[in-house]
């Protein structure tokens, strides 16, 4: 009987604590619960700031191992760098893209997953900034020349990004609008993999509130998510969608997100 190929790697890159949860937690968990090795880079928050020890929290629940964190403060919360650490979006590109390197070379995911280019869901610029990011990093990763204090050369064999279709926002739309967010979303043919995350709903929903200081707050995604009756939220949470993006040519068989 012919094996099914192993469980690729994978790494998430997000933004913010809690985006690894609400947008991949499902293939996180999915990937780990196969036995393959899984991590999570977050951009923004540093270690010293309150939602650190949630991040590591919710990691501990995907099975996605410690923190991994660039060092960068959010747009938007002078609390995520206590230290006064430099803004994502107003970092030095060729550094933050180098800090992201050495993670990839570290990890050597088959697969790494992030934000899609319109910063889902509601155009954060740190969304649009940590895509921008991974973008160039992915590709340097495997170019010895580029970051050669990063690491040895290593060339993920697939990049997938977290979006929503317009006819996939199902309840999440109506949800956001009840607190006067909106929600970007993709034509449909835009997306390329849609994952049914739902054997690891529990799991996933268990990631999202280890973010303790985003459930307490009432116009949070999190927040909204804790307080909705349990089908609802499961309806809303059981797929994640995906984007796969073009990379140049790696050794070995072609990996996929598991599906």
């Amino acid at each position: 009987m012919t094996q099914p190929p192993p469980v690729p790697s994978l790494l998430g890159v997000f933004a913010h604590p809690d985006d690894e949860s609400l947008l991949a937690g499902g293939v996180l968990a999915q990937h780990a619960a196969a036995g393959a090795r899984t991590a999570v880079v977050t951009a923004t928050w540093t270690a010293d700031s309150h939602r650190a020890p949630e991040l590591a929290e919710a990691l501990d629940v995907l099975g996605a191992g410690a923190p991994r964190l660039l060092g960068y403060a959010d747009a938007r919360n002078p609390a995520s760098a206590p230290c006064g650490a430099v803004r994502l979006v107003d970092a030095a590109l060729d550094e933050a893209v180098g800090r992201l390197v050495g993670h990839i070379r570290e990890v050597r995911p088959g697969v790494v997953v992030g934000h899609d280019a319109m910063g889902q869901l509601t155009g954060h610029p740190d969304h649009r900034r940590a895509h921008q990011i991974t973008l160039l990093a992915v590709e340097a990763a495997g170019l010895p020349h580029l970051y050669p204090e990063a690491g040895e050369p290593w060339q993920p064999a697939a990049l997938y990004a977290a979006t929503h279709s317009e006819s996939g926002t199902g309840l999440l739309r109506p949800l956001l609008r009840s607190v006067g967010k909106t929600l970007l979303a993709v034509p449909d043919a835009y997306v390329t993999t849609t994952v049914d995350v739902s054997p690891w709903a529990a799991v996933k929903v268990a990631a999202i509130l280890a973010h303790h200081s985003e459930v307490a707050r009432p116009r949070s995604l999190p927040g909204l998510l804790a307080r909705l009756p349990e089908p609802e939220r499961n309806e809303i949470i059981s797929a994640e969608q995906f984007t796969r993006l073009s990379l140049g040519p790696a050794p070995g068989a072609p990996h996929r997100l598991v599906a």
